[in-house]
């Protein structure tokens, strides 16, 4: 799970994600740098299920580790690379080690932008959705657990993406993208093969980009900053998952708008959000307000949103009901400068109280 930023963040430091705050450079030379990173996570939980037991649970909460790395290519432009990848702390024995990649890009960067290719978050979780809720492990729920409702593959959400992203001229920055998931993008489920070789033909069980046709997407966003004051809106319209379905049908698209202001050490934004189904009576609407107060040792943070599901809407379906109201709430203590534990709470007013849930757990960044 993404993390958030503690206290020292939300008074202005500079925006760097906390787990790359402790990062140890490795090498540092002729304008080449390389630095390692990671964390430990664990939280114990206890979450309730609908029509049976609740679940609790001592594990892991998205460990990782990670390298970054720039090196100069000129006056003006610099060359980066990032890749993380999780490992489960609670069960390290019996665990792949690092299994299973996070995030991994390349880019360059310099006055005219940045430019990057790879995989990393949706450019509408990190404008749109994070200033509301990006907890240690309990979020409320947004556009795309409306797009996941419809059983899509959300993975394709964060990979096989190209972005620019503008510098801030005059307070105004955008920027542009595309998701990209060509004809050969699929993982074939049937038992098809000789030597590694797929012989079979795609059908309905497998996955991936069924249609046999190159789907891309296209998301942009802008945003403004004045002072402590900033507003942004970002569009994507999930062209990717048309070649995820056997008759290629569009899903819908996602349209968001957030404004948050920050004065000392509170922040407080406001979020509209939609996704917007292909079908009629399909859109699911998501209105939050959400704080966060850095009170010196750490961060106590909540967040109100009230869903808007149409009747035909799969997240209707899925949850038995058309309006939520749902709330969390949270505290962060520092317990030194690269470890901090947190209390966190969530109800999501769904029927048998289906993932409401409690959570303590601990981060230790290196």
């Amino acid at each position: 799970m993404k993390k958030t930023l503690l206290a020292t963040a939300i008074a202005g430091a500079a925006a760097l994600a906390a787990t790359s705050a402790s990062a140890a450079t490795v090498y540092n030379q002729d304008g080449t740098k390389l630095d390692i990173y990671g964390n430990v996570q664990l939280a114990y939980s206890y979450v309730d299920k609908l029509g049976g037991d609740p679940d609790s649970d001592l594990g892991d909460n998205g460990s990782t580790f990670g390298a970054k790395g720039e090196h100069k290519i000129n006056d003006d432009i610099v060359g980066y690379f990032k890749a993380e990848w999780e490992y489960d702390a609670d069960e390290a024995k019996g665990s792949g080690g690092l299994d299973t990649g996070d995030q991994a890009y390349v880019g360059a960067k310099g006055s005219f932008g940045d430019a990057r290719i790879g995989s990393w978050d949706p450019l509408i979780d990190d404008w749109i959705q994070d200033p509301i809720t990006n907890n240690e492990f309990f979020d409320l729920s947004d556009s795309g657990t409306a797009l996941a409702a419809g059983d899509d593959d959300s993975t394709l959400r964060e990979g096989d993406k190209l972005q620019y992203m503008s510098p801030t001229m005059g307070g105004l920055q955008f920027a542009v993208g595309a998701n990209f998931n060509g004809e050969g993008s699929y993982t074939d489920n049937d038992d098809d093969t000789v030597d590694g070789t797929v012989v079979g033909e795609r059908d309905a069980t497998d996955s991936g980009n069924i249609s046999g046709s190159d789907q891309t997407s296209f998301f942009a966003g802008a945003k403004y900053t004045v002072g402590g004051f900033s507003v942004a809106a970002v569009y994507d319209n999930l062209d990717q998952y048309e070649g995820n379905s056997v008759d290629g049908d569009d899903v819908g698209d996602q349209y968001g708008l957030t404004a948050q202001y920050t004065v000392d050490a509170l922040r407080v934004a406001v979020k509209a959000e939609r996704f917007a189904g292909e079908e009629d009576d399909t859109d699911v609407d998501f209105y939050a307000l959400g704080a966060r107060y850095g009170y010196g040792m750490g961060d106590v943070y909540g967040a109100y949103q009230y869903v808007d599901a149409e009747d035909q809407s799969n997240y209707a379906t899925k949850y038995g009901d058309d309006s939520f109201n749902e709330f969390n709430l949270g505290v962060t203590y520092n317990i030194s400068s690269a470890m901090y534990t947190y209390v966190e709470y969530r109800q999501l007013d769904r029927a048998g109280d289906a993932g409401d849930g409690a959570a303590v757990g601990i981060y230790y960044g290196f």
